[in-house]
């Protein structure tokens, strides 16, 4: 739905002077890279580690894809009851966390906006301008309150055609997910980053800080924006947004593949890059795209209301404008350059 970005490129900036080795396991999932790197002065199974890796991406695959008709959330989607259905706790808890994302940025965000996302041509990549009744009809099919909670394991529609594209947060719940199976063989030190989306923990073998790269918000163009030294005595994920990749242009106008699920098209601001940093992964990718979403000035009123730590990048002209919320100005944490 929200055509997740590749926008935060994980880097070692300096060479490890430890003789403890830093494993690496790398791979395609969910249409993108994973690379994940660890170390541990323990002895551990580094092959029972990457055939955990694999098992657990490929269950998440299964229940959270909407590339897959076998998966749980599209047979959700394809099922017109209104009736309570199982989903597992996994799919619960990820709309409980867009649930209080689309309340808190009154609609903008919304798990629920592929129809209209579709009639763009986004999924198709193909530009197709509908006609303001094709999107007012789309939008009759969208907004994440025709979702209901029933408990940690049960969803229910309250309308048959409400569908649930779980994008926008899907790539954060798998990083820390891989997180978690490095924490079950008692690897304390790791840096993990799927499609962009990045967490890292504890420090490198050396005893520096994993410092990741975020990327200037230009299109065409991969280069570096800011370095960040991450926290050596917490988790720390890093999730951005952008408009800058993933767009048409038309008779001079950009259209974003970010949609602003309030009114069915494209966001038209300058702002052209979110990137929220917090312990929680999925928390973070949802609020990246949100707050882009929202824009610079309505999403910065909610960064701060919310003590979230992020990065605004507006351009204008051929100038990027950065500003930094409240909470990450005066954060400790965190080591921006």
């Amino acid at each position: 739905m929200w055509g997740r970005l590749v926008l935060l490129l994980s880097v070692l900036l300096s060479a490890c002077t430890s003789e403890l080795p830093i494993q690496k396991v790398e791979g395609f999932a969910q249409g993108t890279t994973y690379h994940i790197n660890y170390w541990s002065t323990a002895l551990v199974d580094n092959k029972a580690i990457e055939d955990e890796i694999g098992k657990t991406l490929n269950n998440i695959d299964l229940a959270l894809s909407n590339y897959r008709p076998d998966s749980t959330i599209e047979k959700f989607n394809a099922s017109t009851s209104t009736q309570s259905q199982n989903v597992g706790p996994e799919i619960v808890y990820l709309v409980k966390v867009a649930m209080n994302v689309y309340q808190l940025s009154q609609g903008c965000f919304d798990l629920t906006v592929k129809p209209v996302f579709d009639l763009w041509g986004f999924q198709g990549d193909k530009l197709t301008i509908p006609d303001p009744a094709a999107i007012q009809q789309a939008l009759t099919k969208v907004g994440m309150n025709k979702l209901v909670v029933v408990d940690d394991t049960h969803l229910q529609k309250t309308q048959p055609d409400v569908s649930v594209d779980l994008s926008a947060v899907a790539q954060g719940y798998s990083v820390g997910k891989i997180g978690e199976v490095l924490e079950h063989f008692g690897i304390e030190n790791y840096m993990v980053e799927i499609g962009g989306e990045l967490k890292t923990h504890g420090v490198k073998p050396n005893g520096q800080a994993w410092r990741v790269a975020v990327e200037k918000p230009i299109a065409g163009e991969r280069s570096i924006h800011k370095i960040v030294t991450m926290p050596k005595d917490a988790p720390m994920s890093v999730m951005t947004s952008g408009t800058y990749r993933h767009y048409f242009e038309s008779n001079g106008l950009h259209y974003s593949h970010i949609l602003d699920a309030r009114t069915g098209k494209p966001v038209s601001h300058n702002l052209v890059a979110v990137t929220v940093f917090h312990e929680n992964p999925t928390i973070a990718d949802a609020w990246s795209t949100a707050l882009l979403c929202l824009g610079q000035q309505d999403g910065m009123l909610l960064a701060n209301n919310e003590k979230l730590n992020a990065i605004f990048i507006r351009q204008q002209d051929s100038e990027l404008l950065e500003t930094q919320s409240d909470a990450l100005r005066i954060s400790n944490n965190l080591t921006i350059q």
